[in-house]
């Protein structure tokens, strides 16, 4: 799928063409980065954006209490992805800013951390009160 910033400086391409999966966080640091209900992640194998002079990224701790880097375009702010730091085990992925990409299907959208919804979940949807198993293939 293709992918670009707010300001077109920060394109790139997932190396799938659909998502492993796709989540609507409602934790509050998704909420807060999102600055809207919810924020929304496409799941793919691991690609790194690094390379790109128009990156930049900070470091956070989790709720989990996993390490995060989260990558953002240095122009205009919008942030492009997350990247776990991996650990034994854990799968070789990212998360991708959902609104980024083209032609994103968002009907299979799973919701997560909805213990801090502030807009009600649909009925029938899959969900979790916090934290699923990221990673996994649909």
């Amino acid at each position: 799928m293709n992918g670009q910033c707010a300001c077109g400086a920060v394109t790139f391409t997932t190396p799938t063409a659909t998502p492993l999966n796709l989540y609507h966080c409602h934790c509050i640091d998704c909420r807060r980065q999102s600055a809207s209900a919810f924020g929304t992640s496409a799941i793919f194998p691991f690609f790194s954006v690094e390379d790109d002079p128009n990156v930049s990224h900070f470091s956070r701790v989790c709720d989990s209490g996993r390490k995060q880097k989260c990558y953002f375009c240095n122009k205009c702010g919008s942030r492009i992805l997350h990247a776990h730091v991996v650990e034994v085990g854990d799968p070789p992925v990212v998360a991708v800013k959902g609104g980024l990409l083209e032609g994103l299907d968002w009907k299979d959208a799973k919701h997560i951390f909805t213990r801090s919804a502030v807009v009600p979940i649909p009925d029938g949807v899959e969900f979790w009160i916090a934290e699923p198993d990221f990673g996994k293939a649909k």
